[in-house]
């Protein structure tokens, strides 16, 4: 996509984990799930050239929490919101782990550990090696959570939105209202977007991208599954947000 960003997709829920470099310093947002990618990912961008200065989450979704488990040693820092959600829920992100990997039969070499969380003021941005990382409130998925927009790249990492494999999604605090907000809040930087890299599915040029972005608005005004997201999945979702949103 760019020089300085890299992504990786896991073979589940194919999450997405997006390494965003400029001058000898990286992030590493959000992260892959199952063992076996969590443990190659150091090697995979060290050969690229990245290394993981710090991790950024942009929620605080289990599937996006592991970074800690390939790079023990480095500070997490996530939006106040999301470091508000871990300290009111201790242990949530754990237990949801703990069931994935028991429902699967999946075996890790040691339990997640969260350590050091670092709370970023959003809308606010973080210093990358003389470049800014924007933060942008994104919320309505989940109540917490941000999107980070690396302008130099024009590359934006928007965690649980746009994504051309999952319709939107409304978790137990999340809000129709408070999703569409957030996709409009995005619109602008999808505009200038070269690449959208989403939180679950392939990253997408940034003219499809504003194609799902108009799809995920009609999706959410009028419950009009899109096209190309109609899969049994899907539809199960689906059922599942009408009944929350009333």
């Amino acid at each position: 996509m760019h020089a300085d960003v890299l992504v990786a997709t896991s073979r589940v829920y194919q999450t997405s984990c997006t390494a965003i470099r400029s001058s000898e310093k990286e992030f590493v947002v959000d992260s892959p799930v199952y063992p076996d990618e969590l443990e190659v990912l150091p090697a995979v961008l060290e050969q690229a050239g990245f290394s993981a200065s710090g991790l950024l989450a942009t929620h605080g979704d289990w599937d996006h929490l592991m970074g800690r488990l390939a790079f023990p040693g480095a500070a997490l820092g996530v939006a106040e919101t999301t470091a508000a959600r871990l300290t009111g829920e201790p242990g949530a992100a754990q237990r949801e782990l703990r069931a994935f990997d028991e429902e699967h039969y999946v075996e890790r070499p040691s339990p997640l550990s969260l350590g050091q969380v670092q709370a970023l003021p959003v809308p606010g941005h973080v210093e990358l090696g003389g470049q800014e990382i924007e933060l942008h409130p994104a919320d309505g998925h989940t109540a917490d959570g941000m999107a980070l927009w690396a302008p130099w790249a024009r590359v934006l990492v928007c965690g649980d939105y746009l994504s051309p494999v999952e319709i939107p999604m409304l978790s137990e605090s999340g809000s129709r209202d408070a999703y569409l907000a957030t996709l409009e809040r995005l619109r602008p930087l999808v505009a200038q977007a070269q690449w959208v890299v989403p939180g679950h599915g392939a990253p997408t040029v940034g003219e499809r991208a504003s194609e799902i972005l108009d799809e995920d608005v009609r999706y959410l005004t009028d419950w009009q599954l899109p096209a190309s997201r109609r899969t049994a999945a899907q539809k199960a979702i689906d059922e599942a947000n009408r009944e929350r949103a009333g």
